[in-house]
């Protein structure tokens, strides 16, 4: 016989270890109706709530969710990754640039490029533009400025 704590689902809470299948499309902007992410025609992928691998409100969105159940979510830019910010799109010297990257490298316009900042930490920029002693990248976030829309099958829930 099983008992009704035996057959109780797994809720989402905000430690939760999740496998979920999801897909991320942009419903506004240039690129809308573009899926961003999709799991669900490969592996699942595994999520660790309160690591940063998702923007909070988005992983709030999946707190107080069952185990096994499926659903939509829609995200305005603000409440996903955030509007675009002009202060974000800057221009970065030949020579940080090169001390940044493997000598040799060659950049090519929307490639993606990692710098180290001061503190150690990492961030990352897509190259917009060349000239003269110079590049042109764009430190926003790939989402920020687009609402969202994510399909979600919550698989397992630990």
């Amino acid at each position: 016989m099983i008992s009704p704590i035996d057959s109780a689902k797994a809720v989402v809470r905000p430690d939760s270890y999740l496998t979920l299948h999801y897909r991320i499309e942009l419903t506004t902007g240039p690129a809308a109706g573009s899926v961003f992410a999709d799991t669900f025609a490969s592996r699942p992928a595994t999520l660790q709530l309160g690591m940063g691998q998702w923007a909070p409100p988005m992983e709030q969105a999946l707190l107080g969710r069952e185990e096994g159940t499926q659903f939509s979510i829609e995200l305005p830019a603000a409440q996903a990754y955030g509007e675009r910010n002009p202060e974000l799109i800057q221009r970065v010297t030949n020579a940080m640039l090169e001390a940044n990257t493997e000598p040799g490298t060659v950049f090519e316009l929307g490639d993606i490029v990692e710098f180290f900042a001061p503190n150690g930490g990492r961030y990352s920029g897509i190259l917009k533009e060349r000239g003269e002693g110079w590049a042109l990248f764009d430190f926003n976030h790939p989402l920020a400025g687009a609402d969202l829309r994510i399909d979600v099958s919550l698989l397992g829930v630990l």
